[in-house]
């Protein structure tokens, strides 16, 4: 009997937090940051960056501005791009999407922090702040076997050894 009235007062309370959550009119942002590396012929290392910044929310986010201070000056430099930039607006459903360019200075294995977004909402007077997901680790120089970028050349040596069989044809 205690379990119903538990259950029923958690279902309730859901319901009233769902009500509630719908009839307000406000930005929800969701950022996404992502980072890969490529290795220069010069033995040099670029660090691509892509922030996508989302709306989900039902109204619209004005003076957007997304900053990234995660990549030491001793450790990167940038490029190309800028690691802050800003957006008079993300409207509601929108998708905002900014990238850079580093190159890593200093061997070792990097943890990225996530960026930050600041917005401001009219029915408020402090900024907003939302952060986007933080990056996999990422290992800058790191010593790595050269590619065998011309492996997949034995393959139809493999497949022409199975053509010689008789099929019945």
């Amino acid at each position: 009997m205690a379990r119903s009235y538990l259950i029923f007062g958690l279902i309730s309370l859901l319901l009233v937090s769902f009500s509630l959550g719908s009839s307000v009119d406000v930005p929800f942002i969701v950022a996404h940051k992502k980072a890969s590396l490529t290795r220069l012929k010069s033995g040099a290392e670029h660090v691509s960056v892509s922030v996508d910044i989302y709306n989900q929310g039902s109204s619209t986010a004005y003076d957007v501005i997304l900053t990234d201070n995660s990549w030491p000056q001793d450790l990167f430099e940038v490029v190309s791009g800028n690691t802050s930039i800003s957006w008079e607006r993300l409207d509601a459903g929108g998708l905002l999407t900014h990238s850079f360019e580093l190159e890593g200075k200093a061997k070792g294995l990097f943890y990225g922090a996530p960026a930050v977004i600041t917005f401001r909402i009219p029915t408020k007077a402090a900024l907003q702040e939302a952060y986007s997901t933080p990056i996999l680790p990422l290992d800058v120089l790191a010593d790595r076997p050269p590619e065998k970028k011309f492996e997949w050349a034995k393959t139809p040596l493999i497949l022409e050894h199975y053509n010689l069989l008789d099929c019945g044809g």
